[in-house]
C-alpha cells in the first residue's frame, strides 16, 4: 500500500505541472462561483435549482471529466516518452502498482476538486434560496431540499394477457397461417401494445386505482407529507400540445372520511405532482390512490413510471453527497479509460481514443434511435436496398450491444434526481459503484495493466 500511495503522490505532483490543469481549475472556479451569480432565475424554486444545480453540476461534471481524461493519458504517456518510467520500474515496484497508484492519485485529486465544487454549489444554493418568496421557499423545502424515495406498484407480467390475446387473434383469423416474418412481427407488436393498453389505459368516464404498500416505512416517514407523482399521455396530445385534462384524484381508503380529494386539470406528457399533507393509510400500511378520467379521451399512464408515491427518505445533504459519489464513480471509470489508452499508445493518440470512447458514451440518443427504427439510415418510405439491408443487419446488433454497455453507466443521473428532490438511495449508489467502477472500470483496469506489462518501454522511448 505504501508503494501505491507513493505513486499517487508523484501523480499529484505531475498533475500540477500541467498548464492545462491550472486552466481547467480556473474554469472550474468560474463555473462554480460566477455561473450561479451571473445567471438570473425566474423567481421560482424550480428555476433556481435549474440554474444552480442542473447547469452548474452538469458543467462541473464535463470539466472534471475532460481534466480526468487528459491527466490520465498524460500522466502515464509522458512518463514513458520522457524516460521517467525506467527510474520507477527498476525499483521494487510492480507495473500493476504503478498503474493502480496513478489511478488512485487521479481519483483522489478528482475527489478533492469535486468536494470543493459540490460544497460551493450547495452553499450558493442555500444563499440564493433566501431571495425567493415565502411560498417558493416552502416548495424548495418540501420538494427539492429533501431526499424523496419512490414507491410504486410492481410492473405486472403481461405474458398471460399476451397469450390470451394471441389465442383470440388466431381464433378470429384462422386463415392467417402462412405469415411472413415481417407480418408476424407486426401482429406480435399489435398484441403486445393491446396487452399494455389493458394495464395503462383509463378510458373516458372510468377510473383506476393504485394500491401502494408503505407498511415498511418508519413512522416518521409515514407522517410526513407525500407527493403523488404521475404522467399520462393521450391520443390527441401531439395534435393539441397545450391542452389540459380534467382528472379527479382520491387519496386514502375507500371507507375513510379523511381521504383527500384533488380535482384539477393537468397537461399530458409531463410529470405532475400532488402534495398530500397528511396521507391516510389503512391498517395494513397501504395507500390507496384512485383517479377518475372526466374527459372524452382515454388517459394512458405508463406502467414503468406513470405513477408513483414520493416519501421522505433522508436529508438533502446526505442525498447531495450520494449524488457527488455517483459523479465520482463516473470519473473513476474515465480515469481507467485514459490510463488504459496510455498503457500502449502515445499521449496524442491515447487522448484521441479516450475522447472517442467518451463521445460514444454521450451518444445514447443516437444509439436508442437506431434500435427503435432498426436501421442506421433515415427512413425514406422506400424498402431498403440489399446494401443497406446488409449494413443494418451488422450495425444494428452492434449498436444494441454498445447501448447496453453504455447504459450501465448512463442509467444513473444524479443531477436530474437532485434537481427534482428525488432520493439517490444507498442501494442505488452501491449499484452505480458496482456497474460503473467494478464492471466497466474494472474491465479497462485489467486491460490497461495487461497492456502495460506487455509494452516494451525501451522501444517506446526510442520511437518517441
Amino acid at each position: 500500500m505504501s508503494r501505491l500511495l507513493a505513486i499517487a503522490r508523484l501523480t499529484w505532483k505531475s498533475a500540477f505541472g500541467y498548464r492545462l490543469f491550472w486552466v481547467m481549475a480556473a474554469l472550474l472556479v468560474a463555473v462554480v462561483l460566477a455561473l450561479p451569480l451571473v445567471l438570473v432565475d425566474d423567481g421560482t424554486a424550480k428555476g433556481l435549482t435549474q440554474i444552480v444545480l442542473t447547469y452548474t453540476l452538469s458543467a462541473i461534471t464535463v470539466l472534471l471529466g475532460f481534466v480526468t481524461l487528459w491527466l490520465s493519458c498524460g500522466s502515464l504517456a509522458r512518463d514513458v516518452s520522457e524516460c521517467q518510467i525506467q527510474m520507477v520500474c527498476v525499483k521494487p515496484v510492480a507495473r500493476w502498482q504503478v498503474w493502480l497508484g496513478k489511478w488512485l492519485g487521479i481519483l483522489a485529486l478528482d475527489a478533492v476538486l469535486l468536494a470543493f465544487s459540490g460544497g460551493a454549489v450547495c452553499l450558493l444554493l442555500q444563499w440564493r434560496s433566501h431571495r425567493l418568496s415565502a411560498d417558493q421557499q416552502e416548495i424548495l423545502r418540501t420538494e427539492i431540499f429533501v431526499a424523496r424515495a419512490a414507491a410504486r406498484e410492481r410492473v405486472p407480467d403481461l405474458t398471460p394477457a399476451i397469450e390470451r390475446l394471441g389465442a383470440l387473434w388466431r381464433k378470429e383469423h384462422p386463415q392467417a397461417t402462412n405469415l411472413t416474418a415481417e407480418e408476424k412481427q407486426l401482429v406480435n407488436n399489435a398484441i403486445n401494445a393491446r396487452a399494455r393498453a389493458e394495464v395503462e389505459e383509463v378510458p373516458s368516464a372510468l377510473g383506476k386505482a393504485w394500491d401502494i404498500s408503505l407498511g415498511s416505512l418508519p413512522e416518521r416517514s409515514r407522517r410526513r407529507p407525500m407527493q403523488i407523482r404521475f404522467k399520462f399521455d393521450t391520443g390527441d396530445s401531439a395534435s393539441n400540445p397545450g391542452a389540459t385534462y380534467h382528472v379527479l384524484w382520491r387519496v386514502g381508503p375507500s371507507d375513510s372520511k379523511e381521504a383527500r380529494v384533488f380535482d384539477d386539470e393537468y397537461p399530458a406528457g409531463a410529470f405532475q405532482e400532488i402534495t398530500v399533507a397528511s396521507p391516510v393509510l389503512d391498517s395494513a400500511g397501504h395507500l390507496l390512490v384512485q383517479c377518475y378520467n372526466a374527459n372524452n379521451a382515454s388517459l394512458m399512464f405508463p406502467m414503468e413510471d406513470g405513477f408513483e408515491v414520493l416519501y421522505h427518505e433522508s436529508t438533502f445533504g446526505v442525498n447531495f453527497a450520494r449524488g457527488l459519489a455517483v459523479i465520482l464513480c463516473w470519473l473513476a471509470m474515465l480515469s481507467a479509460i485514459g490510463l488504459a489508452s496510455a498503457s500502449f499508445l502515445s499521449f496524442p493518440v491515447a487522448a484521441f481514443c479516450s475522447l472517442a470512447v467518451l463521445l460514444v458514451g454521450v451518444s445514447t440518443g443516437v444509439l436508442s434511435r437506431v434500435q427503435e427504427q432498426k436501421s442506421i439510415f433515415e427512413y425514406s418510405g422506400d424498402p431498403p436496398g440489399p446494401a443497406r439491408a446488409l449494413v443494418d443487419k451488422i450495425a444494428v446488433p452492434v449498436f444494441g450491444a454498445v447501448l447496453k454497455v453504455v447504459n450501465l453507466a448512463a442509467s444513473f443521473s444524479p443531477v436530474e434526481s437532485l434537481s427534482g428532490g428525488l432520493s439517490i438511495t444507498w442501494p442505488q449508489l452501491a449499484r452505480a459503484a458496482g456497474q460503473i467502477v467494478l464492471v466497466m472500470g474494472g474491465f479497462f483496469c485489467v486491460a490497461g495493466i495487461l497492456l502495460f506489462y506487455r509494452r516494451e518501454l525501451a522501444a517506446a522511448q526510442s520511437n518517441s
